[in-house]
């Protein structure tokens, strides 16, 4: 059984590389669960439960009660910033104290945009949740998530990644399905300013025709989608390694999945539930696009993820050399 932390012969802790995996795994989950109950603050109205920042009134750091549920939600969605920042302040010391030095910028850096993300939140409510404000809050958050993945990939390997997995063609498709997905995400927070759930009563709107945003938004993920099926048709087609087919086939089910709920919430007039399932969506969508970026590319594993394995250079009917994996080596 791993230990948790052990003592050093200088009487000083170090921490195991299971335990370093796996506060960077709650960290991951921890900056999905902000998206999805800072989305409920939203889809009830609570924005400004809190109707200033960083008190939740002028007189208390607190919600009161005559402030209700809206002022509960909202301050509730605040502790829970807190603790995403100190499962994320762990993650720094669990970096230190195992001596990851390649890890040390990913730990700082996921904790910065938490504290990051706490400001531009308040800044929001300070500007009436303006939905260009509450935008950029949302897109900061997948650049968190961004962040928080790769230090959780990273975690498992000794070192950045050395070997590739797919041909160069390939690995420029994976680039830009990336670039795509990040381009579906800020479309949909641009719906989102100019539809009906605004946090608030009084918040503003963009102003933009919310049928236009939607169709755009549409069009981008059905090129999302036609380019990660003919990634994921291509992988197959040159016999590709399976963890690489895999985060292909991944991705696709996720993008189908999260297409259909789109298209029933807009249908339905955007019920809350759906649309708070969306907001769950738009998250694994862009972790599966995150995984499909990182499979092109294979590091040397720790013994926390098993053995390492092994590649080699294959050549391909045009005489091109590929990077396949191999079995693990035992």
């Amino acid at each position: 059984m791993r230990t948790m932390a052990a003592v050093t012969s200088s009487g000083r802790f170090s921490v195991s590389p299971a335990t370093l995996r796996r506060l960077s795994l709650a960290s991951l989950v921890a900056n999905v669960a902000i998206v999805v109950t800072g989305g409920g603050v939203r889809l009830t109205g609570s924005g400004l439960g809190c109707p200033t920042w960083p008190r939740c009134t002028e007189d208390s750091y607190v919600t009161t009660p005559e402030m209700g549920i809206l002022g509960v939600i909202e301050f509730g969605n605040r502790v829970l910033g807190i603790l995403v920042g100190l499962i994320a302040l762990a993650t720094v010391v669990a970096v230190l104290r195992a001596r990851r030095g390649d890890l040390r910028g990913l730990a700082v850096g996921v904790l910065g945009l938490i504290v990051l993300q706490g400001v531009i939140g308040g800044i929001s409510v300070r500007v009436q949740l303006n939905p260009w404000v509450v935008a950029l809050h949302f897109m900061l958050s997948m650049v968190a998530l961004a962040v928080a993945y790769a230090l959780w990939r990273r975690t498992g390997a000794d070192g950045p990644a050395t070997t590739d997995t797919v041909a160069r063609p390939l690995r420029h498709l994976a680039f830009v399905i990336t670039a795509v997905s990040f381009v579906v995400l800020v479309l949909g927070t641009v719906v989102t300013g100019s539809g009906p759930h605004a946090g608030d009563p009084d918040a503003g709107r963009t102003g933009l025709d919310p049928q236009v945003m939607s169709q755009l938004h549409a069009d981008s993920v059905a090129l999302l989608i036609g380019l990660s099926l003919a990634w994921w048709f291509a992988l197959r087609a040159v016999g590709a390694a399976r963890p690489v087919t895999r985060a292909a086939a991944v991705l696709v089910g996720v993008e189908l999945a999260q297409g259909l709920i789109g298209v029933v919430q807009y249908l339905t007039d955007l019920p809350v539930a759906l649309v708070s399932a969306h907001m769950l969506g738009a998250c694994l969508v862009w972790l599966a696009t995150l995984a499909v970026l990182w499979s092109i590319r294979r590091p040397a594993t720790v013994g926390v993820d098993g053995p390492p394995v092994e590649s080699a250079a294959v050549t391909d009917s045009a005489g091109t050399a590929d990077e396949r994996l191999l079995v693990p080596a035992n």
